[in-house]
């Protein structure tokens, strides 16, 4: 099976599109090297799969024949991913959480208004 099919029907990604510009851009490596879209994939290979600022490792148990339901996934990949990973995505979340809230943007014409009325009071 294709890897960009096999990242597809594990859900890895929502589009086979999707899979097949990461493997482009270098974001997924079978056994440690950089592939191409079409490479096949076969079972107790190592993938190491670039996603949202994680290294992901899986190991291929079986190769699907179609895209599997989330909670059939486990049956054709073994998650090796270490822990550390998902905790250094956490930091990095706590860390830009500090300098504005979440959703309040940019400083508005009225917030303006109101820093340079402070400034004029004094």
């Amino acid at each position: 099976m294709r890897i960009d099919k096999y990242l597809w029907c594990t859900r890895y990604f929502k589009t086979r599109s999707i899979a097949t510009e990461a493997c482009k851009k270098g974001h997924i490596k079978l056994n440690g090297s950089n592939v191409k879209p079409s490479k096949d994939v076969f079972s107790g290979e190592k993938l190491t799969i670039r996603k949202n600022q994680i290294n992901y490792e899986i190991i291929v148990l079986d190769t699907p024949k179609s895209r599997v339901g989330a909670k059939l996934v486990d049956l054709y990949r073994k998650d090796i991913t270490p822990q550390e990973a998902f905790e250094n995505q956490d930091l990095l979340k706590f860390s830009k959480d500090y300098y504005r809230k979440k959703g309040s943007g940019r400083p508005t014409k009225k917030d303006r208004r109101d820093i340079d009325g402070y400034s004029d009071e004094d």
